[in-house]
């Protein structure tokens, strides 16, 4: 049982019975799948030194676009001390610029919370709330979070986290996963948004 199921529990059998075949991700087994965002948005210009730091760190990037091709790639290993981690890696190509989003998840059973670290090295930390709609999808919200520098972590106030809703589900008439991803901050407003669909790659 992977750390989806085992947060989501009797909730993951509502999943769309894609959704459920692509978080059951047994370890040592990787889900890759390439698409199309539709769009992706930035947020306001003046923040672009900050962007392009978090690039550094394969985090956030400071471009937008229409129509860009997008590649995911979803692993499931077992750490030394026995927990379960999920790896994940987006990347984003853009004409002059290929853009990489990276994050590992664990889970904490007792809190039900999924713990993502962002970037690669982490960069911040946030909690994250998974639910599933009536429609079979899967919603993540974010909680309380963290900026993370090496070992050392320090809480964000609530006016400055960067608030996340992810929607993804499946188009079976389409046959194509979508994802709707929105990260937004109460004072500043948009930090990046993108929506799009993708298909699994064939083994």
């Amino acid at each position: 049982m992977t750390i989806y199921q085992t947060l989501l529990g009797e909730d993951f059998k509502r999943l769309h019975p894609k959704l459920q075949q692509r978080y059951a991700l047994p370890v040592g087994q990787t889900f890759n799948a390439q698409g199309v965002m539709h769009r992706i948005q930035s947020g306001a210009k003046w923040m672009r030194p900050f962007y392009v730091m978090a690039a550094k760190f394969r985090f956030l990037f400071p471009e937008s676009g229409k129509d860009i091709p997008f590649t995911i790639s979803n692993t499931c290993r077992q750490m030394p001390n026995g927990e379960l981690e999920v790896i994940w890696e987006r990347s984003f190509y853009f004409n002059r610029k290929t853009r990489h989003f990276d994050a590992r998840m664990t889970v904490d059973p007792i809190k039900k919370i999924v713990k993502d670290y962002l970037g690669s090295p982490a960069l911040f930390y946030s909690d994250l709330l998974f639910s599933v709609t009536r429609e079979g999808k899967l919603i993540i919200r974010s909680g309380p979070q963290r900026f993370v520098m090496s070992r050392l972590e320090w809480a964000i106030p609530q006016q400055l986290e960067g608030r996340v809703i992810v929607e993804e589900g499946y188009d079976q008439y389409r046959e194509v996963f979508t994802i709707h991803v929105s990260i937004y901050n109460p004072l500043i407003g948009r930090l990046m948004m993108y929506a799009g669909e993708f298909t699994q790659k064939s083994l």
